[in-house]
């Protein structure tokens, strides 16, 4: 027999990182991961229970916050992430939350893009600020309005980039260095881009927040989140918010997200191929009055997007004419694509964001951050490039 040779995984590729890392294989050999679906955990005594909980010792304690299969998929995520630590969540929401809850207190002073996903502004502007935390909102784009809204009391500089549903970009490393000389926490939401395209620790970002129930997964089948950083600020201060608020990821879902992540980087690389072929179509049809999407050149932040990005996404949002009636008419008469808010799905998916994913918002909310009546959001699938245009085709020659 062979000698066992181990290898160092900081020379792995991010390909093998995300098939091979954080699995532990147990007595039983397994090759799969194996699921964990048990509550708790049996100590051999009373002082190595006293010890887990104390934290002196490392082990499974229970699993609203120590779970095999959950700590699989924490380190597997980290490893693609370039981060110390992981903190897996039950939603994208709840990774967000967990992130306010601990680095703000009362008092401090948190500025947010302008351009994020609708329910994060609902959750900054209905529910954070009840706790005495002052929330700017600036252009995405624009580093003089997030120098400009810099105070002294500001702890967290929060930004999706690309956004959801227009993909505006901002520049990580321009945006890291206002925080950092303001000492601030830069948090970057890598929800539409993945660990896959975009590395925002890498370009100084501090600490990023997943909706794992998108791309992560890839496949539309569970809910999730996570947190990413180092060993300090996410391994200590957001773990101890899940320790305590209990945002817990199930073990199940757990072990679906680590199945999404073996083929991330196959997908991601396919669903940009598609993505940008739909754009440059849509550019070319008379109905259509604007194409967002960061692969055309006329994307005002194309270069942008070049330079920190190595693809650029899935999520095509386009503006129909004719305002409303336009675009649910489109809507309405596809008959493949899936009318759902959600994105990231191998099943190409469209929605009307200003009655749904920003429906929350008041009118003048969406006018300002450029949600139109007429816009359409395209979460390009991996279906036959031709099919997914003639359905849309359908609504659109009406």
């Amino acid at each position: 027999m062979g000698a066992c040779i181990m290898h160092d995984k900081n020379d792995w590729s991010f390909e093998t990182l995300a098939i091979r890392a954080g699995h532990q294989r147990t007595l039983e050999g397994e090759h799969a991961e194996a699921i964990f679906p048990t509550s708790s955990f049996v100590f051999a005594s009373a002082a190595e229970a006293a010890a887990r909980f104390a934290g002196t010792e490392a082990g499974n304690i229970y699993s609203r916050m120590t779970n095999p299969t959950v700590r699989y998929f924490q380190e597997r995520l980290a490893a693609l992430e370039g981060g110390e630590s992981c903190v897996a969540t039950s939603s994208g929401m709840s990774a967000v939350l967990a992130v306010l809850l601990a680095f703000l207190k009362t008092g401090d002073h948190l500025i947010c893009s302008s351009s994020v996903f609708g329910t994060t502004t609902v959750l900054l502007q209905n529910y954070i600020q009840k706790f005495g935390v002052q929330v700017s909102f600036v252009p995405l784009a624009d580093l003089a309005a997030w120098e400009q809204a810099l105070q002294a009391n500001t702890r967290l500089l929060f930004a999706e980039t690309p956004s959801n549903p227009l993909t505006e970009l901002v520049d990580i490393q321009e945006l890291a260095r206002l925080a950092h000389r303001n000492q601030s926490l830069l948090v970057i939401d890598n929800c539409f881009c993945t660990p896959a395209l975009q590395r925002p620790l890498e370009l100084g970002a501090d600490v990023i927040v997943h909706s794992a129930t998108k791309y992560l997964d890839g496949q539309g089948r569970a809910m999730g989140g996570a947190v990413v950083g180092d060993a300090e600020r996410v391994g200590k201060e957001v773990f101890g918010v899940l320790r305590s608020g209990g945002v817990t990821m199930s073990p199940f879902n757990a072990w679906i997200f680590l199945k999404g992540l073996e083929t991330l980087k196959l997908r991601m690389l396919a669903h940009c191929q598609q993505a940008l072929g739909f754009a440059q179509w849509l550019s070319e049809q008379p109905e259509i009055e604007r194409v967002y999407y960061p692969g055309l050149a006329s994307h005002p932040q194309h270069e942008l997007a070049k330079k920190q990005q190595t693809g650029f996404g899935g999520v095509v949002s386009f503006v129909v004419k004719g305002g409303q009636a336009a675009a649910w008419r489109l809507i309405d008469h596809t008959q493949m694509l899936s009318i759902t808010a959600n994105l990231g799905d191998t099943k190409t998916t469209i929605t009307h964001p200003a009655t749904t994913t920003h429906s929350r918002l008041n009118a003048e909310q969406r006018a300002a951050v450029g949600i139109e009546e007429g816009l359409v959001r395209v979460s390009v699938g991996l279906e036959n490039l031709m099919d997914i245009q003639q359905d849309v085709q359908r609504g659109l020659k009406l």
